[in-house]
């Protein structure tokens, strides 16, 4: 059977999966949608780079403060009830800024969002094997993962046309609307399938220890925690420095620039869909530290590239790259942790990641004016590569058997529980 068949047999015989599926779609697809008009706005009303800097860190600066301080409540409250209660928030986030007042109003409204989908997030993959059996783990994690790279390639040209049209207000309200038809999805899913308990509590700073300790103690999750926070580095560079390797270093101009995201954007889309065929032929060792080695190829050919033409077809090997990998990290964190802590240990890891992708813009800036983006991308090439080594040593125990033995689980209680999807 074809990949893409697997998939779509997948989404008939597993409803449960096919309802979280739907559900992360639409919101995804809404997500990206607003997160042009978003920028688009504060800039327009401030025309100020530290507003719009301010925007884009209240995106990914909840997931910090979620995976360090409040990652216990993924695994202690029912996951179905916790997704479904952050889809309102946004909802409610989402409805209200079509009447913000001013730009601080604007970037308070996000980060409302965005701590909501700190909760989210984390939630939907911990609940996802809960709604598919292992075997098919690979698979769904690659719809998934497709899913959200169509939309990150789709969203923002459709929303551009939209906010040129006719303002920002449409897309906030069509992704409002997006979020009450992701928690309708999520409501057809009962309630006991996406947790096999409730996890009783020992404390709130113990329950958080746990999380850390579970990481620390399992090596597929550990694998994912150094290596991605590593290819982290890169993405931080490359957030910052790739308009500047387009017009400085290549004289591409927009058009330039568009083109580079986009081709990264189809590659990411490739990658993700057939990530999960590639996981079940080769393995997930060699599948992870391959596609990373594709990352730091793609970049450093595009660094000594001459013209954007010519940068994009390894901004595309790049992407295919990505893809791929960003369905193996779900994958290992899955399989390598319990039901009763999942929650935590994927909060805690995507705390780690964002912490350092924040730290790695900051310092990108001053890095690219000093020494031109052509050698801050080869710099980035060098971070993936580590990253690639890294995980081919890290991975390579788990060759002998791609299920590890989960961490000793956490005290339940009895009652089940479910969860959403990420965007």
């Amino acid at each position: 059977m074809s990949p893409f068949r697997r998939q779509f047999d997948l989404l008939r015989r597993a409803p449960g999966f096919r309802s979280l599926f739907l559900a992360t779609a639409g919101s995804s697809i809404g997500t990206y949608l607003a997160l042009i008009a978003l920028i688009v706005d504060v800039t327009d009303r401030t025309h100020s780079g530290v507003w719009v800097s301010a925007l884009l860190i209240v995106e990914f600066l909840p997931m910090l403060l979620v995976g360090l301080a409040l990652a216990p409540l993924v695994d202690r409250l029912p996951r179905r009830s916790l997704m479904i209660g952050a889809d309102l928030v946004r909802f409610g986030a989402f409805a209200a800024l079509p009447f913000a007042p001013s730009a601080a109003a604007i970037v308070a409204l996000a980060a409302v969002a965005g701590f909501a989908t700190g909760f989210f997030r984390p939630a939907v993959y911990a609940g996802l094997p809960n709604l598919a059996d292992d075997a098919d783990l690979p698979q769904a994690n690659s719809l998934m993962q497709a899913v959200e790279s169509l939309a990150g390639l789709a969203g923002p040209l459709v929303g551009g046309v939209i906010v040129a049209s006719v303002g920002p207000n449409i897309n906030y309200a069509v992704n409002a609307l997006t979020f009450l038809v992701s928690a309708i999805f999520l409501l057809r899913i009962p309630a006991g399938r996406l947790q096999q308990g409730v996890v009783a509590s020992m404390g709130h700073l113990q329950d958080l220890r746990e999380g850390f300790r579970v990481v620390r103690s399992s090596r597929p999750l550990l694998t994912v925690l150094i290596v991605w926070t590593l290819v982290m580095v890169g993405n931080g560079h490359m957030n910052v420095s790739e308009v500047f390797l387009v017009k400085d270093a290549m004289n591409g101009g927009d058009f330039g620039f568009g083109l580079l995201m986009a081709g990264s954007g189809l590659g990411l889309m490739i990658g993700s869909l057939l990530g999960g065929s590639l996981i079940e032929r080769r393995g997930m060792a060699e599948v992870y530290g391959g596609s990373i080695v594709l990352m730091a190829l793609g970049t450093g050919l595009a660094a000594v590239s001459p013209t954007v033409w010519l940068a994009v077809v390894f901004l595309v090997a790049f992407g295919v790259g990505n893809g791929v990998a960003i369905v193996c990290n779900p994958v290992f964190v899955q399989r390598g942790a319990p039901d009763a802590v999942r929650g935590r240990a994927f909060t805690v890891i995507m705390s780690a990641n964002f912490a350092m992708l924040g730290l790695a813009m900051a310092v990108a800036g001053p890095f690219t004016d000093a020494v031109g983006a052509r050698w801050v991308w080869g710099f980035m090439a060098g971070a993936y590569a580590a990253a690639a080594a890294v995980a081919l040593v890290l991975a390579r125990s788990l060759r002998a058997s791609e299920r590890v033995a989960p961490a000793a689980p956490v005290p339940l209680v009895a009652g089940g529980t479910s969860q959403p999807p990420p965007s």
